[in-house]
């Protein structure tokens, strides 16, 4: 056999090679091109190896083949000789390099900027005629959806409304709210940058004349967080702050903030810190506490590689 066939053969072969790297697992070949491929071997049992030694090449080419289970996924197969009009190949559709159809990859479906309004008006739509709690809905004045940056990458999850979010239908307005957007400026965001949410969309009812607000039971939460895993796959933010141990119970079903916060944990194949809720900094003054939560934001920057000043990375330590 010539060497341009060994050539021809080589080249075919590095040409299947890259497609299979590339993802590619079956392609349509011509009965011409495997009339052409497999006649000369058909006839001789000699491989294209041992004619190159026989040609007198001093050392073979280090030439990776494909497998031969792989090579039959790639190549159709015939037998020119015994069958005059081998059957084409069926092509089937290409799986996307780097896909997977595995029931715990969770797939993010990339919306123009019209289509992720929309969809976030339709979900706002659904929530604020929301009446699966029905003590929820007769004692709440209003549906606390969320607010801020549809397109963040950072994204707060508190754990419901209290008073004065369900007066204004706001989340995190109240002194806690407000401790928050200091938190937030002193990162070097804005409140608009980001998207803050809660994992309850209605204020916990209390009994008439009761100051306060109660916290949450796990089967309001339960029934409530398929909004929020809306929320979060439309913004599919690339950090996520749990606030408080309420919240890390209702995301992750943990409990113990004083362990969990300050520590990278997974959520919706989200990176998410947890740390303390902006209510417990009110009532602990504390500087080595203010301390813990700037702690925890300062790898929250690093993660979303936000700029950190000398300045910042030295908030609330000791002179």
């Amino acid at each position: 056999m010539s060497s341009a066939y060994d050539q021809l053969l080589d080249a075919t072969i590095q040409h299947l090679e890259s497609l299979q790297a590339s993802g590619v697992r079956h392609v349509a070949i011509a009965p011409e091109t495997l009339r052409a491929l497999t006649l000369p071997v058909s006839r001789s049992p000699v491989t294209a190896s041992s004619r190159r030694e026989e040609a007198g090449a001093s050392e073979p080419r280090h030439t990776s083949r494909v497998p031969p289970q792989e090579s039959q996924s790639l190549v159709a197969s015939a037998d020119p000789v015994q069958k005059q009009s081998p059957p084409q190949p069926a092509v089937r559709p290409l799986e996307s390099p780097g896909e997977s159809s595995s029931p715990e990859a969770k797939s993010h479906d990339p919306k123009s900027e019209a289509e992720k309004a929309a969809a976030f008006d339709e979900l706002r739509t659904r929530a604020l005629a929301c009446g699966r709690c029905p003590n929820l809905a007769a004692s709440r004045k209003n549906v606390v959806f969320g607010v801020g940056n549809i397109n963040a990458e950072l994204m707060f999850v508190g754990e419901a409304p209290g008073a004065d979010e369900d007066e204004q239908a706001e989340p995190f307005v109240g002194k806690a709210g407000q401790l928050l957007t200091k938190i937030i400026q002193a990162m070097g965001l804005q409140r608009g940058d980001v998207y803050i949410g809660n994992i309850l969309k209605c204020r916990p009812d209390m009994p008439p004349g009761s100051p306060g607000n109660r916290k949450p039971t796990p089967a309001e939460m339960q029934t409530c967080i398929p909004y929020l895993h809306e929320q979060i796959d439309l913004i599919h933010p690339k950090v996520l702050v749990a606030l408080g141990g309420t919240a890390m119970e209702g995301l992750l079903n943990k409990t113990g903030i004083t362990k969990l916060r300050g520590n990278w944990h997974s959520y919706r194949g989200i990176p998410l810190m947890p740390t303390y809720h902006p209510s417990y900094l009110l009532r602990n003054q504390a500087l080595h506490e203010k301390r813990r939560v700037w702690e925890d934001m300062l790898q929250v920057m690093e993660k979303l590689s936000l700029p950190i000043s000398e300045k910042q990375r030295n908030f609330f330590l000791k002179s």
